[in-house]
């Protein structure tokens, strides 16, 4: 194993992002090479040892761009060590307790033989798109509740997975 990781998420407004790079910058710091892409701009992911990915949950679905990538990517990810994560919960639920992943990321699980599933807090704050977080935003619903450290810890435990050869 080359110690190659692809980092790919889905996200609308940056802060799914945000948690992929932060994954990613874990990965790098306990010694693997790790890329955080836009699951969207993937074209492939055969150079890689292993898959993380990650979307937004909007609605009670995974974001479309990470929905995608793991139908496109589907027979290239079977066979590769492979984790996914969620985020979303406008509240300190995902800090608190293990949230189940959505139905769509359950099957995803199953088809993919992924090795876990974890959900995030989310964040929405002001100048989001779109017009449901405009809503939720004016009733007074969002703010970032992503737990960084608890980010960190998982980023930790998939390195250490990855490194000795689980």
């Amino acid at each position: 194993m080359t110690g190659k990781v692809l980092v790919a998420y889905g996200t609308t407004n940056g802060s799914t992002a945000q948690i992929a790079e932060t994954i990613a910058d874990v990965l790098r710091k306990d010694g693997l090479r790790a890329d955080a892409l836009p699951a969207r701009t993937v074209t492939g992911v055969s150079s890689y040892d292993a898959v993380v990915v990650g979307g937004g949950l909007y609605a009670g679905r995974w974001h479309k761009d990470a929905r995608r990538f793991v139908r496109r990517h589907g027979r290239a990810l079977t066979g590769r060590p492979l984790w996914l994560f969620s985020s979303g919960p406008l509240d300190p639920s995902a800090s608190e307790r293990d949230i189940q992943p959505v139905p769509g990321v359950k099957k995803v699980m199953a088809r993919l033989d992924a090795r876990e599933h974890i959900t995030f807090g989310g964040c929405l704050e002001e100048g989001a798109k779109g017009w449901v977080a405009g809503m939720i935003l004016r009733s007074g619903k969002g703010g970032d509740f992503r737990d960084f450290t608890a980010i960190e810890e998982w980023a930790g435990r998939v390195a250490t997975e990855l490194r000795s050869g689980e």
